[in-house]
C-alpha cells in the first residue's frame, strides 16, 4: 500500500556504464559492472541479472575484485567514497571516504591495504594525480581513508589510461603524447614523447594503455587507429616499440589474454580485433557488435572477454572470438526523436535503438525484448556522413498497426520514408506493409492513428503533419494488384491546411470524432468524419508546443502548452478558454486509462511535475525539482493490476506508471518501491555454492544425496523416515546468513537447541492417536466384564482424530493389538 509522502524517483533503466571496466567473478560465472551508482552482478548462465548493489550518490568510475578475497568487490565514485562489498550476498561491508572525487580505482596483490585511485589535483584544473589510499581497519562500517600518497602526477582522468605491470612491478600512465613509468622498488621514473605533428592523417595522441601479464611489455592505442608495444621502457633513450595498424579511427581500449599470446583491441568500428603473437599479419576479427567498443575485460582463466559499447550493450565473448549473449538494457542512442511510447500489445517502452532500429524495451525486466530493423540499412560510423535515421513512431489501439517516420539528415531537402507495418502473429514480428515515399514536401513534426478500439481496424486513420503547412489523413483501402502479397494497403484520403501556417501537432479525442491539429500559435479542431474545419484556439504570443484531449469526465476539454510558457484549457462545448496558468511545460502527457494528465516543466535548471485533471485548475500532486536532469519525453503505461492506494492525491497512481526520460537518456519513475525491490525474489536469489569449484567431496556427496532421493522415491522400500531429520527455521538461517554479521555463538546456542526440540502443543496425528488409546485402555481394564457394545459409547471426540480406524473391534482383539504395538520394531531400520 501506498503511503502519503512514500513517493520517490527511482531510477530504472538507462544509467550509464561506461563509468568502468566490467569484472568477471573469479569462476566466471558472473559479470559484475558499474550502472550509474549501482553495481550490477549479471549471471553468465541464466542470463539475469542477480544482484543490485546501491549506496553510491554519484556515477560509479571503477570496480576491481579484493585480490586477497575473490568473493568482495571494490566499487570507487565521483562521491569521494571506495566501498567494500560481499557482492555475493549484496552486503555492503565498509565505507572509506576519501573526499576527492573518485575517477578510476585499480587494486594491486602485493598492497595489502591500499588501492590507487586517480583524483584531482587540489589547486589545477584538468590534472590529475593516482596516488595510494591506506584502508584502515577499524570496528565500524564508515572509516576514513585521509593517507594518501602520491604516486604520479598529470595523468589521464579515464580508468583507460593507467594501468600497472606484471607483478605490481611498475605502473604506466598516459596523457596527451606523452607516456611515464614508475618503478617501485627503483623509485625510478622514465617519461617518454611522441611528436605532435600530425603528418599524413597520423595523430599520435594516447588512447589507452594496457601492461603484459607476464613480460616487460606496455601496449597504446592511438587516436589515429594505430596500436604500438614497447619494450626495454628501463632506459629511457634504448626504448623500442613496434606498430600495429587496422583501425581507421582512435583505439578505444586494449587488453592481453591471460598469458599474454593474444592482444585484443577495439574501437568505433564495431569491430573487436585478435592480435596473435604480437604479429600484424595474424588477426581475427568478431565484426558487427553494433556500436563503438568502449571497454575489453578479460575473465582470469581466460575463457571469456566482454566488450563495453558506448549505446550501453555489453557483449560476452567466447575466447575463440564468438558471440556468446550480450545484456542489453535501455539502448542509448544518439538522440531520441520519435519520443517514449508504449506498445498496447507488450507494454513495452518503443523508442530509438541502434541507428535505424527501433528497441522495445521491457519494463518488468530491464531488458531488450527485441529491435525492429525500420531504415533497413547498414549504417556507417563516420563523421560528416548524412544517412537516414528513424524520427516518428506511432501503434494502433490494438498495437496491430505500427507506423514509422524516416528521413536523412539534410536539413534543407530532406529524404523522406513513411512505413505502416502489421503485425504478424505467426512469425510473432511487424511485417512491412506499405512504404510511401515523400509523403509530405518538408520535415514530418507529429502523427497519430484515431483509436476506436470497439470499432477495430475498420476505423484506423493515420494522420501526419508537416513542416509543408499541411496535415495528411491516410485510410486502408483493399489492394486490387493480384501480385500484391497483402489485401489492404494505405493511401492519402484528405489534405487540409490552415493559413498557409506550419503543422505541428495533431491528436484525436477520446471518441475519435475529432482532430485538433496545431498550426503555430493556433488550434484548429476538425470533424473527423466529414473534415470539416469546427472551431479554432489561440492564445498568444508563442507557438504551440504540445496539445492533447482530456478523457472520461473531462472529454470536452483541449489542453495545450505554448513555448512562450503558458498551459491553456479550452472548453470544447463553449468554444472558450476555461483557465490557463502561467507554466513552462516542456512535457505533456495525459493518462490514457483515467482523466490525469501530466505536465513537467523546466525553470532555473529544475524539473518539476505537475498532475491535474483538465476541469481542475489546481493540481492534485505537485513534485518539485523531480530530478538534476532535464526531462525530455515522459510516457504512462497501464498497470497488470490497478495499486490500491491510502491516499487520494495518489490516485493518479493507481491505474497506470509514470515514466519519463532525461536528456542523459536515464529512464526513472514515481514509486514506492526502490529498484532492488523491484527485483524479482527469483533474480534475488545468489547460491553461494553456485560459484565455488567443484571438489571431490561435493561429488561424493552430490552422490550420496541422489541415492537418498532415489530412495525416498521407490515405492517397493520400507523406509522409516525421522521427524527431526526436517531442517528447521532457525537451522536454515543460521547456515545461510554470512558468518561476519553473526552475532555470538552463546547466543545463538539456546535457539539453536530449542530449535531442535518437540514442542507439545504441536503433536502429531499419531502421537495424539496413541495417547486416545492409552486411555481407552484404561477404561477398559476397569471395565472387563462389559461388552463389545460399550465400544459405541466412548468419547466421540477422541474417535474423530482417529480416521484410520473405520471398523470396530471387540474387546479381545483389542487386547491382542495392544500386545503387538508394544513390541520393539527399531531393529526394521538397519535394514
Amino acid at each position: 500500500m501506498v503511503a502519503p509522502g512514500a513517493l520517490r524517483v527511482v531510477r530504472c533503466g538507462g544509467s550509464t556504464l561506461r563509468g568502468a571496466r566490467a569484472v568477471f567473478s573469479a569462476d566466471s560465472k558472473y559479470l559484475l559492472y558499474a550502472s550509474g551508482d549501482f553495481v550490477k552482478v549479471y549471471s553468465v548462465n541464466t542470463e539475469e541479472i542477480v544482484r543490485l548493489m546501491g549506496g553510491h550518490a554519484d556515477l560509479v568510475t571503477g570496480i576491481q575484485l579484493n585480490p586477497h578475497n575473490h568473493m568482495q568487490l571494490y566499487s570507487s565514485s565521483l562521491d569521494g567514497a571506495i566501498k567494500l562489498w560481499d557482492f555475493m550476498d549484496g552486503i555492503l561491508i565498509k565505507t572509506f571516504t576519501v573526499g576527492s572525487k573518485l575517477l578510476a580505482l585499480y587494486t594491486l596483490a602485493s598492497a595489502e591495504d591500499s588501492v590507487f585511485v586517480v583524483i584531482p589535483k587540489k589547486g589545477e584544473r584538468d590534472t590529475f594525480q593516482l596516488v595510494s589510499v591506506k584502508l584502515t581497519k577499524g570496528a565500524g562500517q564508515d572509516l576514513e581513508g585521509k593517507e594518501l600518497s602520491v604516486v604520479l602526477d598529470d595523468v589521464g582522468a579515464s580508468m583507460k589510461h593507467t594501468a600497472f605491470g606484471r607483478e605490481g612491478a611498475y605502473v604506466v600512465s598516459v596523457k596527451d603524447v606523452n607516456l611515464q613509468v614508475y618503478f617501485f622498488k627503483r623509485k625510478l621514473l622514465n617519461r617518454f614523447s611522441l611528436s605532435t605533428l600530425k603528418t599524413k592523417g597520423g595523430d599520435n595522441r594516447f588512447s589507452c594503455v594496457v601492461c603484459h601479464p607476464k613480460e616487460d611489455c606496455i601496449a597504446t592505442g592511438h587516436a589515429d587507429g594505430k596500436i604500438r608495444l614497447w619494450r626495454n621502457f628501463h632506459h629511457k633513450k634504448e626504448y623500442t616499440y613496434s606498430t600495429l595498424h587496422w583501425h581507421h579511427d582512435i583505439v578505444m581500449d586494449l587488453a592481453f589474454s591471460l598469458e599474454g599470446t593474444r592482444l585484443l583491441s577495439g574501437g568505433v568500428e564495431s569491430v573487436l580485433v585478435q592480435w596473435h603473437n604480437e604479429s600484424s599479419c595474424q588477426k581475427d576479427f568478431l565484426p558487427r557488435l553494433g556500436s563503438p567498443i568502449e571497454y575489453i575485460s578479460m575473465s582470469s582463466d581466460g575463457v571469456l572477454c566482454s566488450t563495453l559499447h558506448t549505446d550501453n550493450r555489453i557483449t560476452i565473448i567466447n575466447s575463440n572470438l564468438r558471440f556468446s549473449r550480450s545484456i542489453q538494457g535501455l539502448i542509448k542512442s544518439r538522440d531520441v526523436k520519435t519520443g517514449l511510447v508504449v506498445d498496447p500489445r507488450t507494454k513495452a517502452l518503443v523508442l530509438n535503438g541502434e541507428p535505424g532500429h527501433l528497441q522495445f524495451y521491457s519494463l518488468q525486466s530491464d531488458q531488450q525484448l527485441f529491435s525492429l530493423d525500420i531504415v533497413q540499412r547498414q549504417y556507417i560510423h563516420q563523421a560528416g556522413l548524412k544517412q537516414s535515421d528513424l524520427v516518428k513512431v506511432a501503434f494502433s489501439a490494438r498495437g496491430t498497426w505500427l507506423a514509422t517516420v524516416e528521413e536523412s539528415e539534410e536539413v534543407t531537402d530532406p529524404e523522406l520514408q513513411l512505413k505502416l507495418w502489421f503485425y504478424n502473429e505467426e512469425i510473432q514480428s511487424f511485417e512491412l506493409n506499405t512504404r510511401i515515399n515523400t509523403p509530405h514536401d518538408n520535415h514530418i513534426t507529429d502523427m497519430c492513428f484515431r483509436d476506436m478500439v470497439e470499432l477495430g481496424d475498420d476505423s484506423l486513420i493515420l494522420v501526419t503533419t508537416g513542416r509543408d503547412c499541411v496535415f495528411k489523413v491516410w485510410v486502408m483501402v483493399e489492394d486490387t494488384d493480384p501480385e500484391a502479397q497483402q489485401s489492404v494497403s494505405w493511401t492519402c484520403d484528405f489534405v487540409g491546411s490552415y493559413h498557409n501556417y506550419q503543422a505541428t501537432n495533431c491528436c484525436f479525442s477520446e471518441d475519435g470524432s475529432l482532430l485538433a491539429v496545431s498550426f503555430e500559435e493556433t488550434v484548429t479542431v476538425w470533424d473527423s468524419l466529414t473534415w470539416d474545419l469546427k472551431c479554432t484556439f489561440c492564445h498568444p504570443p508563442g507557438n504551440i508546443r504540445n496539445i492533447c484531449f482530456g478523457r472520461l469526465t473531462c472529454s470536452k476539454y483541449l489542453i495545450g502548452a505554448t513555448d512562450y510558457g503558458f498551459l491553456c484549457c479550452w472548453n470544447l462545448l463553449t468554444c472558450a478558454l476555461e483557465w490557463s496558468a502561467h507554466l513552462n511545460v516542456v512535457v505533456l502527457q495525459p493518462d490514457p486509462l483515467s482523466e490525469h494528465i501530466a505536465a513537467v516543466s523546466w525553470l532555473s535548471k529544475e524539473s518539476s511535475l505537475f498532475v491535474f485533471k483538465p476541469n481542475e485548475p489546481r493540481p492534485i500532486y505537485i513534485q518539485r525539482n523531480l530530478c538534476k536532469e532535464k526531462i525530455l519525453l515522459a510516457a504512462f503505461v497501464p498497470r497488470d493490476e490497478p495499486e490500491i492506494t491510502s491516499s487520494e492525491k495518489y490516485l493518479w497512481l493507481r491505474k497506470s506508471q509514470l515514466f519519463f526520460l532525461t536528456d542523459t537518456q536515464e529512464l526513472m519513475t514515481l514509486s514506492t518501491k526502490s529498484l532492488e525491490e523491484r527485483l524479482t525474489p527469483s533474480s534475488k536469489q545468489l547460491a553461494v555454492e553456485e560459484s565455488l569449484p567443484v571438489t571431490p567431496f561435493s561429488l561424493l556427496l552430490g552422490k550420496h544425496r541422489r541415492q537418498q532421493a532415489q530412495e525416498d522415491t521407490d515405492p517397493g522400500k520400507l523406509v522409516v523416515h525421522n521427524k527431526q531429520e526436517q531442517a528447521s527455521p532457525a537451522v536454515k538461517e543460521l547456515l545461510h546468513t554470512p558468518a561476519h554479521v553473526l552475532p555470538s555463538a552463546s547466543f545463538l546456542c539456546t535457539i539453536f537447541i530449542n530449535s531442535l526440540l518437540i514442542s507439545k502443543e504441536n503433536k502429531s496425528a499419531e502421537e495424539v492417536a496413541d495417547e486416545v488409546e492409552m486411555e481407552s485402555e484404561k477404561a477398559e481394564d476397569d471395565s472387563d466384564e462389559e461388552d463389545g457394545t460399550a465400544m459405541e459409547q466412548e468419547d466421540t471426540s477422541h474417535m474423530e482424530l482417529l480416521e484410520e480406524v473405520t471398523c470396530k473391534l471387540s474387546k479381545s482383539q483389542e487386547k491382542e493389538l495392544r500386545k503387538i504395538r508394544k513390541m520393539d520394531y527399531s531393529w526394521i531400520s538397519a535394514l
